[in-house]
């Protein structure tokens, strides 16, 4: 590393990997950086409790393999996060460590081996997703008499109708809602992709009864905080848990459950598919950039694959027992 290099701090390189390469030049979006953001303070969190240093006493080669396979480690074991989590950050760490190569190149040896650090395959969940009698309950149970239950009325009426991310629920101001004959929802989605999603006609009505109560400017969050600030994804996380825990009252399996906001879009998902709207469509409304995406809907939805196989016969074939004819072929069939 020559003496240039040296001059280069953490800090330095930190503050320009985000005001330069992901909002000048890559324009990321707001949830990129949120999400990179994030990830560089739970390991700066994470260098001051376990290695007694301050985030701006770290230097570069701090950021060694040793350190961030640590960092990773402690995410699961320390904090329970997820490996779907852990690779989420490991992808923002890499991120960093390709932009830094080309500003310390006498590093390379050190982010090689970073960046050589592989993603943790894991299992993939299966869909979790409500009946229309768990949702409707879940839907009606805040008290609508209230400012904040009337809210959340509408506004998980509006995340199943729309199948919306809770990043993109949370974004919708009140611009983004049409009202006319063709009523429709402007849904602000990742990579700044737009789509319009249509209202139904009963979540139309309690907008309309919404707006009426909101009296906010065009530009004012559509779903707002007590004190006009939009809600954090904390926050309709917790509202949906009181929600969850009063439709329990009507469906007690729903307390055994781990529902979240995601839990909606795959039930407007799976409701759609069992409507018989055509996964293309389905594709278009959730906001998947390929149907491909959305075929994991298909795979998941029993039944329908119960009803694809009534239409199929009971083979009647006899079973013929296989029987290797060498005694190698033998020896692999035992193993």
């Amino acid at each position: 590393m020559n003496k240039n290099e040296l001059e280069i701090t953490l800090s330095t390189l930190i503050q320009h990997f985000f005001c330069q390469r992901l909002i000048t030049q890559r324009n990321a979006s707001s949830q990129t950086i949120a999400s990179y953001r994030d990830t560089f303070r739970l390991l700066f969190r994470y260098a001051q409790e376990k290695m007694k240093k301050d985030p701006a006493s770290l230097q570069f080669e701090d950021m060694n393999t040793d350190f961030v396979l640590k960092f990773l480690n402690d995410l699961e074991q320390g904090r329970g996060n997820s490996a779907r989590t852990r690779n989420l950050r490991l992808a923002a760490i890499r991120s960093f460590m390709r932009y830094v190569s080309y500003r310390l190149p006498g590093s390379l040896s050190t982010i090689q081996e970073v960046l050589a650090i592989p993603l943790k395959r894991f299992d993939q969940p299966s869909l979790e997703f409500l009946q229309r009698e768990e949702m409707e309950a879940i839907i009606a149970a805040p008290d609508k008499s209230t400012f904040s239950g009337h809210r959340d009325f509408v506004m998980f009426m509006t995340l199943y109708n729309t199948g919306s991310r809770v990043s993109e629920i949370i974004r919708l101001r009140v611009s983004d809602v049409c009202l006319e004959s063709k009523a429709s929802v402007l849904i602000h989605g990742k990579g700044r992709k737009q789509r319009a999603v249509p209202l139904w006609s009963s979540t139309k009505r309690h907008l309309k009864r919404w707006l009426l109560q909101l009296k906010s400017d065009s530009h004012e969050p559509l779903f707002p905080s007590r004190a006009g600030r939009p809600l954090t994804r904390s926050g309709v996380e917790y509202r949906l848990r009181l929600a969850v825990k009063k439709a329990a009252e009507r469906f007690p399996s729903l307390e055994k459950r781990k529902i979240s906001p995601h839990t909606f879009r795959h039930t407007t998902a799976m409701h759609l598919l069992q409507s018989g709207v055509d996964i293309t469509v389905i594709a278009l409304w959730l906001g998947h950039e390929s149907p491909v995406t959305t075929h994991m809907y298909v795979e998941a939805d029993m039944t329908m694959k119960e009803k694809a196989l009534k239409k199929l016969q009971d083979p009647s074939l006899k079973s013929v027992r296989y029987q290797a004819s060498d005694s190698i072929l033998s020896f692999l069939e035992s193993l």
